[in-house]
């Protein structure tokens, strides 16, 4: 069972930054796969990115890929999504999440993620 917290949501000029961390608790982080979604009001979970359990692979999505960095720090048991050149379309709750193992196909499924945590809200103005 991992325990999942994101924090570092807010509201931030369009063309801003923003650094989102999700902290973990319970089992074993380094042997989770850690994953950022974000979901606006109306629509699907959306896949954003996702890191392996010693960062040496990240995935992104190719709405984010140059703007966004997922990065981890395992002796913090915390994930961290480093987020630029915001647009008002990145506006949404952006909710961390964990697997111990998934295939990478499966990567961008929220259903093949069983731990989330609750949520940060992200708001763009532009």
């Amino acid at each position: 069972q991992v325990h999942l917290g994101e924090s570092g949501g807010g509201l931030v000029q369009a063309g801003g930054s923003l650094r989102l961390s999700c902290a973990a608790s319970g089992d074993t982080f380094s042997r989770h796969v850690m994953g950022w979604f974000r979901q606006a009001p109306g629509e699907e979970r959306k896949f954003v990115a996702a890191i392996n359990w010693n960062g040496s692979k990240t995935w992104h999505a190719d709405s984010v890929k140059g703007r966004f960095t997922i990065s981890r720090d395992n002796t913090q048991n915390t994930v961290y999504l480093q987020m630029s050149s915001l647009k008002p379309d990145d506006a949404a709750v952006y909710y961390c999440a964990a697997v111990e193992r998934i295939g990478q196909p499966n990567i961008p499924t929220p259903s093949y993620w069983p731990y989330w945590g609750q949520g940060t809200q992200v708001t763009i103005s532009s």
